[in-house]
């Protein structure tokens, strides 16, 4: 489905195009002829400010054409080069935070038209332990971001005991998988994050995420445990809820393969979110295709305090930079 944003971004800058390509080409020609004439009739005796009244540009017009430049750079930059998404949730904590503006590298993976975001030129694939943006598989009208864990042909594996994962490279459905990745963890320590919980107003409970010193406690909080992952080459910290167990019989189940075991086929991504006990990822809806990615997320260039669904209450300038 067609990006509501990206086709009226595109239609606008079509149209004043056309009006800035009108001016330039027919109607600014026909002005400065009849400014000519006027200035002849006069022996040259007309200012520039008479000449103007003697030929003079819609109001209408000089606007469309004049925002045309603008719409044009704001188009291929947002379309080809990069856009700005913000972090909703917390499923990618401690990496990312609600109330994180991040720069999304649109080229990454392919330059797309920016309406249907086919692939026009290819011009490089994830990487296993990408940030990436992409469209939500069951509602591609949502934007998702995860963590790449499965390149196509990985056999994917999770513990939800031991909250791990266990990949084993460029597996042949059906048949047996090469050697393991080294997925390799840190020992788990307290985190700096107190989730609580709470209900309002009778409704389904609700989350909050905050950063609270290690000797503190907050009511009605559980403090979230951390290590680092090494995916391969790829080291980044992961939070996890120490009460929170997932249930194998709503994870994602692969025809053929065991719950909790999937072998990711070609054209296709396995996501995970970093804040793994608080995250909707294809453990539980499956694979992203190709054609859905957006782009690798690479910088944070601005972040506001705050929770989901929240005003902000503060800046945080000490996260702006490029994400780790």
């Amino acid at each position: 489905m067609a990006n509501m944003f990206a086709l009226i971004l595109v239609i606008a800058t079509l149209g004043t195009g056309i009006l800035w390509c009108l001016d330039k080409f027919v109607f600014a020609p026909k002005r400065r002829e009849r400014q000519a004439a006027a200035q002849a009739a006069s022996g040259g005796e007309l200012d520039t400010k008479t000449l103007k009244k003697v030929g003079p540009k819609p109001g209408w017009l000089e606007t469309g054409a004049s925002i045309f430049p603008v719409l044009a750079i704001v188009l291929i930059v947002r379309s080809f080069i990069y856009e700005p998404f913000q972090i909703p949730s917390g499923s990618m904590m401690p990496t990312l935070l609600i109330g994180d503006f991040i720069l999304v590298e649109k080229f990454a993976y392919g330059i797309k038209d920016p309406i249907y975001q086919k692939t026009l030129i290819e011009t490089g694939h994830p990487k296993r332990g990408d940030i990436a943006v992409f469209k939500y598989p069951e509602d591609p009208r949502l934007d998702y971001i995860k963590r790449v864990v499965g390149l196509p042909g990985d056999k994917v594996s999770y513990d939800p005991v031991a909250k791990q994962v266990t990949i084993e490279p460029n597996c042949s459905s059906g048949q047996a998988c090469g050697s393991a990745l080294p997925v390799t963890y840190s020992n788990v320590e307290p985190g700096d994050f107190v989730q609580t919980f709470s209900r309002r107003n009778g409704g389904e409970a609700s989350s909050g995420f905050f950063n609270v010193p290690k000797n503190e406690s907050r009511e009605g909080g559980i403090r979230l445990t951390e290590r680092k992952e090494t995916l391969g080459d790829v080291t980044h910290r992961i939070l996890m809820v120490p009460i929170a167990q997932d249930q194998l019989g709503i994870y994602f189940q692969q025809p053929g393969q065991q719950l909790g075991s999937w072998i990711v086929p070609p054209g296709h991504y396995f996501m995970m979110g970093d804040n793994r006990d608080n995250s909707a990822d294809s453990r539980y809806w499956g694979f992203v295709p190709e054609e859905n990615l957006v782009g690798k997320a690479t910088a944070i260039w601005m972040s506001f305090e705050k929770q989901e669904g929240e005003w902000p209450t503060g800046v945080r300038l000490s996260r702006i930079g490029g994400i780790h």
